[in-house]
């Protein structure tokens, strides 16, 4: 049955309901706990894997990392290649793409239940935090395959919910929100500017916890920023956005070309809200922003040369005051709200809330005032 007739013509219509969602697009186990309000065994509060105080907290609350998270960690994600190979034969996006059905509200979707379903691992409390690894780790058991690249059979296959794959998807995470505070917070009076070693330092050491819990090879987990450069170098064969990673190994064809030739031809003008975030923002201006605002080496794996890098930042130079602009009070509630769930918003007002209480709020990481 055609996707525009019968009983499937309503998955075309965007309402501002199924836009918006409930709290059910990304709660798994029930509503998650925030840090701090449940004990540990010891009687002390359980503020999960990091708490007021961490490196981690300052970058994740700032309106900046809560507009831009997606869009900084898809660009990044995207240029690792098991990652994008697990895209490309197991997420539903996939699947619809092949039975006709993908549009693009699926595109904005899947973006939308990212942020929001990572929140209680980094917000809530530690039983709150496992039960959503364990939840991910469950249906990334699925995402495995032999083929990473048809064109390149030496790199082997992906495992999603293996070691190597869990480990780079966490580090990516963890690592796209550093560069993104670092080129797009203002904070304490001043322009976007980069941490201390010391405090890079210390950031990845708290982001050793979260490699951990999403099952890491211990041996490998970076605990400072000269281990994630040196494991960056280790890995450097699997990233990179060649062509013809995005060829199914069955040999049907293109994942990315039947993706958005099926998004032009459901097309309904009720997604335009849809398309504006996740085309528009996500995967277009904030993009720019990443790429332009991203380490050198980010640029060169997905093809750009000396030159082309040179453009990007100064691109980026440019589009940076449009970053003041979208982290700021009402433009943030409304996309904390979207992207990251009525429970994520939760969680990051009861961690903003704890930080200001244990004397770490303030200038430090909420302030978003633009200097004059």
């Amino acid at each position: 049955m055609s996707i525009a007739t019968g009983q499937r013509a309503d998955i075309r219509v965007v309402t501002k309901e199924r836009l918006e969602g409930n709290a059910q697009r990304w709660r798994r186990f029930g509503e998650p706990v925030p840090a701090g309000e449940s004990l540990r065994q010891d009687g002390t509060p359980d503020y999960g894997l990091f708490g007021p105080g961490s490196m981690v907290w300052q970058v994740l609350l700032h309106p900046a990392t809560i507009v831009f998270q997606f869009a900084f960690q898809g660009t990044l994600q995207s240029t690792y290649r098991p990652i994008v190979a697990g895209v490309r034969d197991w997420d539903p996006m996939s699947r619809k793409a092949r039975k006709g059905e993908l549009t693009f509200f699926d595109l904005f979707e899947r973006g939308q239940r990212n942020s929001g379903m990572h929140a209680p691992m980094w917000l809530a409390d530690t039983p709150s935090a496992e039960l959503m690894a364990k939840h991910l780790h469950n249906i990334h058991g699925k995402v495995a395959g032999d083929v990473i690249d048809v064109a390149e059979p030496e790199l082997g296959g992906y495992n999603a919910a293996g070691p190597r794959d869990a480990m780079w998807a966490a580090l990516t995470e963890m690592h796209s929100m550093l560069w993104l505070y670092e080129n797009l917070a203002y904070r304490n009076g001043k322009r976007p500017h980069r941490l201390s070693d010391a405090d890079r330092d210390q950031y990845f050491a708290e982001a050793a916890a979260y490699c951990r819990l999403v099952g890491s090879n211990e041996a490998e987990i970076p605990h400072n920023k000269a281990d994630l450069d040196a494991l960056y170098g280790t890995y450097d064969v699997m990233f990179g956005v060649p062509e013809s990673g995005n060829y199914w190994p069955d040999g049907s064809g293109r994942f990315d070309k039947a993706m958005f030739s099926n998004m032009k031809k459901n097309f309904h003008r009720s997604q335009i809200p849809a398309i504006i975030y996740a085309v528009v923002l996500d995967h277009g201006l904030f993009k720019k922003m990443a790429l332009g605002a991203g380490p050198e080496r980010q640029r060169k794996s997905v093809g750009m040369d000396a030159k082309a890098s040179k453009k990007a930042v100064r691109k980026f130079t440019r589009l940076r005051p449009l970053a003041w602009l979208f982290q700021r009070g009402a433009f943030e509630r409304h996309y904390m709200r979207l992207m990251w769930g009525p429970d994520g918003v939760k969680l990051i007002e009861n961690a903003r809330r704890l930080e200001a209480e244990h004397g770490f709020g303030g200038p430090r990481n909420l302030t978003n005032s633009r200097p004059a």
